[in-house]
């Protein structure tokens, strides 16, 4: 009998076409096969001659990391099997066809993601074996296997919160939420590699490389590692946070559109932090890694936002006589708006109940293990106050539970409680509404409804737990649950005439009630009413003074009184930061008794609006005419203007085009071509920043038909 000719192998087909399409990742490109684990994909082997499945044999190996083993589950080594054995690494189902083979291989749901190697070794009964290499793939998260801990059974929002490469951050104040608009761009070509980059420069892995490897398997290991390397804290992170005002070394961090521009400078610059980031910067970039990676993102917004490092759950601010905010030493600080992420998972290391959207923060704020990190906390336990559970939940907790207590001091001694307020902290948890341009409160998931008896039993639990039995009967604990501190003879509130407009004067209306009290229960009282106005910083401090103003006046018992207030232009103009925040304040004294009553306004300027259009019908590969109009509406001229346009699928990077200065009340007209590359729905941003208005920003939602759709 013949000896058969030994069998070798010709040529391997990835299909990384075809497999790409299926695992939802063909906007990534279809160069090279990236999978998601706990799913099929095919390949075709094409050999010297048919095979023989009675005495050809082929064994799999595929492997990642720098030392790849079996036991670490950085290798897998497999055969070949008529039937899929289940949640293992497998190679099943094949057909042959001449001399080719077809045949299906299977990554277990747990797998570790990353890079991969693929061989076979081909041999004949007992003779020796030959190694072929059949290329490489990316491995990724899979939340469309139910077997996957970041499964997420809803294919719409599986749509927005992996596959949409764009979004907003919502920024502001509570009462005036703006829309700030990101090119995530997680399927742009090289994104993915950085993102393994990212994790391979990681503290974790300078120490032990192939041990954090293993690790990559284990979706709240690999969501750790990124929020501590999004910023460069520890490590040679993505991004350097400033929040001083000067960001004359780098960018400031109002000027980017995107995460794109990011992770490619990072890279380019060999890993050194990119300059400069804040919280929404952070956690917009993370949310393109966690993305890119296949775990289910979203981008939160904060309102009135607590800091809360010393965890006793409240935040002290302190005025003088004359209303204004006084600095202090004190880390405690409330931001106007604090931004982080969600990442949907189930935690296998929590007791049953708390799966589903986890925070994630890679702002740089507190320690974490070592590590300037935070999360995952479960969104569920902050709510229900078990504030026990792994990670960093305390933290999470306080940002959006603790009490503001605000003092008068005089002689720089805190003399009075102005105000007690259990409900001003967390406000308006905002993030994007799911297939729409609309934000949406999701307050309701992280706490009971303000004031209700729900509430307040969770943060007395969360009191106790964080504050220890020792403390359990603190001062704080006492006035807490005393109630309300003291009645007050009037009702003061600030109210603005106008909508507020960067450039113009401001204009604003106190109103003021008489109402009983146990002091004067009937009679009328006089008041002295100073006020002051600041620039208030993102993160919860303020300027020097811009603006005073003393109001006095005699209040009858059940009357009410308007005042109007001016605050003009020329005071303000060189006072603000970039984000344009103001802080009234006013205190009322009465004359009677001395007793202070206080009343606040936080003010957000808008800037001017820029129009964006486009005059057809947009196609891949044909020229899409678009159409930016900014007028000054501003009292000044807008000088340096810039212009940063970026997209995915719209625009390759970024297109910066100098506008010289733009004269108070005229009008910028701007045309350009683009030509779109990637079919579906995309979002254009616009970015123009000049000296005076740093961000003056817009977006265009448009549809790209594919090339030669009718």
């Amino acid at each position: 009998m013949d000896q058969v000719a030994t069998l070798q192998l010709e040529s391997a087909d990835l299909q990384s076409s075809r497999n790409n399409l299926e695992h939802h990742t063909q906007e990534m490109g279809v160069k090279r096969l990236t999978v998601r684990r706990g799913q099929l994909f095919y390949l075709r082997l094409s050999f010297s001659r048919p095979f023989q499945s009675q005495s050809d044999h082929i064994t799999f190996v595929a492997e990642t990391g720098p030392k790849p083993s079996e036991l670490l589950g950085t290798r897998a080594t497999f055969f070949l099997t008529r039937i899929r054995p289940g949640n293992v690494w497998s190679a099943s189902d094949f057909i042959i066809d001449s001399n080719s083979l077809h045949v299906s291989l299977f990554t277990p749901a747990n797998a570790v993601i990353g890079h991969y190697i693929l061989k076979i070794e081909l041999s004949q009964g007992q003779g020796h074996s030959v190694t072929y290499p059949l290329g490489t793939f990316i491995l990724l998260f899979n939340p469309w296997s139910p077997e996957d801990d970041v499964y997420l059974p809803s294919e719409i929002l599986l749509q927005e919160y992996v596959m949409q490469d764009y979004g907003f951050v919502y920024k502001g104040h509570e009462r005036f939420i703006t829309s700030w608009p990101w090119n995530y761009g997680q399927f742009e070509e090289d994104i993915i590699d950085i993102c393994f980059e990212i994790l391979n420069k990681s503290l974790h892995y300078l120490k032990n490389p192939a041990k954090d490897c293993s690790q990559r398997n284990d979706v709240v290991y690999v969501c750790r590692v990124v929020s501590a390397m999004i910023n460069s804290n520890d490590d040679n992170g993505v991004l350097q946070g400033n929040w001083s005002e000067d960001y004359s070394k780098g960018v400031s961090p109002l000027e980017w559109n995107g995460s794109v521009a990011i992770l490619r400078h990072w890279s380019a610059r060999g890993g050194q932090p990119v300059k400069y980031g804040q919280c929404w910067v952070f956690a917009s970039v993370m949310c393109t890694v966690m993305r890119c990676l296949g775990v289910p993102t979203r981008v939160v917004s904060n309102f009135r936002s607590a800091h809360n490092v010393d965890r006793n759950l409240t935040i002290d601010t302190y005025y003088d006589r004359n209303a204004e905010m006084l600095s202090t030493q004190k880390r405690d600080k409330i931001w106007n708006f604090h931004v982080w992420n969600e990442c949907w998972m189930i935690r296998k290391d929590l007791p049953p109940g708390y799966n589903g959207w986890q925070v994630l923060d890679p702002t740089p704020q507190q320690t974490s293990s070592g590590l300037f990190c935070c999360g995952p906390a479960s969104v569920k336990a902050i709510r229900e106050g078990d504030v026990h559970l792994a990670y960093d939940t305390p933290f999470v907790y306080a940002e959006v539970n603790a009490d503001e207590v605000i003092w008068l001091l005089r002689d720089g001694q805190a003399q009075e409680i102005l105000a007690h307020n259990t409900s001003s902290i967390g406000k308006e948890i905002s993030t994007k509404m799911v297939g729409s341009d609309q934000h949406q409160s999701i307050t309701s998931s992280y706490k009971y409804p303000e004031g209700s008896p729900e509430e307040r039993a969770v943060f007395m639990k969360a009191s106790r737990k964080m504050l220890g039995p020792q403390r359990a009967s603190s001062p704080f604990l006492d006035l807490l649950e005393s109630g309300g501190l003291r009645d007050e003879p009037a009702q003061l509130q600030l109210h603005l005439a106008r909508i507020p407009e960067w450039g113009q004067d401001l204009q604003l209306l106190l109103r003021i009630r008489r109402v009983p009290d146990s002091t004067h229960p009937q009679g009328p009282i006089g008041l002295v009413v100073r006020f002051c106005a600041q620039a208030l910083l993102h993160r919860g401090g303020t300027r020097k003074p811009l603006w005073r103003h003393t109001v006095r006046l005699n209040l009858d018992f059940g009357k009410e009184t308007q005042w109007p207030l001016l605050l003009p232009y020329s005071n303000y103009r060189s006072k603000l930061t970039d984000e344009k925040l103001i802080r009234v304040s006013g205190i009322a004294e009465v004359e009677e008794t001395g007793r202070s009553m206080l009343v606040l306004k936080d003010i957000s300027l808008e800037p001017p609006h820029l129009s964006i259009e486009v005059s057809e019908r947009a196609e891949v590969g044909k020229v899409l005419r678009v159409h930016v109009t900014l007028t000054n509406t501003l009292m000044v001229a807008l000088s340096s203007c810039t212009m940063v346009l970026e997209g995915s699928g719209l625009v390759s990077g970024q297109i910066t085009k100098d506008l010289g200065t733009l004269v108070a009340g005229h009008t910028l007209q701007i045309q350009l071509d683009l030509y779109p590359t990637k079919a579906g729905p995309r979002q254009l941003q616009v970015l123009i920043s000049s000296n005076e208005v740093k961000e003056i920003k817009g977006y265009k939602d448009i549809f790209v038909t594919a090339a030669g759709a009718p």
